[in-house]
């Protein structure tokens, strides 16, 4: 019996020991779950983010591309409206279920960013469905829905912690041709 007392602290410090090793390793695990489960929602609203750009964007694009048809804009590809129709009423139905999932899955935030964003994009649409020729008035559409894009990205990035990004505005020193 004095064997197995000598041999009880060293017992007890096995024991002590493979618990805490064991509650290390769960805490660890619990830990880099929580990680991982950030890491793959963060990747979700990035995808929702971009997807939600991109089809905005199509819109965005049609959009001046009927404006220059009508002598509002310089873009080099003008589309009329009749042939853009089809176009638009597809990149409009893709908007629902984007703009679905940014509801579910985006920030406050991002949110009413996005909503700054399409409510610009449906002037924009609104402004060429009066076949209007006015430069000027397009033009400051034009600024206000850059400046409205600028902010939802801005938007983006603070809500995924990434760094500052560009403002997306390119300035051409030479015109650019249809083939650049």
């Amino acid at each position: 019996m004095s064997a197995f007392i000598q041999q009880l602290p060293a017992l007890i410090g096995v024991i002590v020991g493979a618990l805490g090793s064991y509650l290390a390793i769960v805490r660890g695990d619990k830990v880099r779950f929580r990680r991982e489960r950030t890491a793959r929602w963060e990747e979700r609203r990035l995808t929702v983010y971009s997807d939600y750009a991109r089809v905005l964007k199509k819109s965005v694009t049609l959009t001046y591309r009927v404006s220059s048809h009508l002598g509002n804009d310089p873009h080099p590809h003008p589309l009329s409206p009749e042939e853009a129709a089809p176009q638009l009423a597809s990149a409009l139905e893709a908007r629902d279920p984007v703009g679905e999932a940014l509801l579910m899955l985006g920030s406050p935030d991002v949110v009413e960013r996005a909503r700054e964003w399409v409510v610009l994009v449906i002037e924009m649409e609104r402004f060429l469905d009066t076949r209007t020729h006015d430069p000027e008035a397009w033009s400051a559409l034009l600024a206000r829905q850059r400046a409205a894009r600028e902010r939802y990205y801005s938007a983006v990035r603070d809500d995924l912690a990434l760094p500052p990004g560009h403002s997306g505005r390119w300035i051409f020193d030479e015109p650019v041709s249809a083939g650049s």
